[in-house]
């Protein structure tokens, strides 16, 4: 069985005021056992210094049982930060072939206008050159 991959989401208070609402991100991702994506969120909670407020009075870290909850007050309101551990099950846009291994061959590369090329396979003379429709 495969370790499970953790996704530490970032749920963080944008802008001011009527505009003010709550944008998430996914920060990264952390393979292995659950407490580890958690040490790695912990330390990223730690270290985050939020947009919001501009003059901050008082800061909270609060650990929940996924993760934490940074509060921030400002002079006229306070601002949210959340932390989440939580784990990937499906991601559409994850990458479906593995890098190259070294020495691996390379996937060749279409001809040149000229033909000709040098010793890392880029073209002597571009296509795109002397052609009269890109004046």
């Amino acid at each position: 069985m495969t370790a499970p991959t953790w996704g530490l989401v970032v749920e963080t208070t944008v802008g001011t005021g009527e505009r003010k609402h709550v944008e998430a991100t996914v920060v990264a991702h952390v393979t292995g056992p659950r407490e580890a994506a958690l040490a790695e969120l912990e330390q990223r909670a730690r270290n985050h210094t939020p947009a919001h407020p501009l003059s901050p009075r008082r800061r909270r870290l609060l650990r929940q049982h996924d993760g934490f909850l940074l509060v921030v007050d400002g002079a006229w309101q306070s601002y949210v930060t959340r932390f989440t551990v939580a784990e990937l099950l499906e991601d559409s846009a994850a990458p479906t072939a593995s890098p190259l291994a070294p020495g691996s061959p390379r996937a060749p590369r279409p001809p040149s206008a000229s033909g000709e090329r040098d010793e890392d396979g880029i073209p002597i003379r571009p296509s795109w050159l002397g052609r009269h429709d890109l004046r």
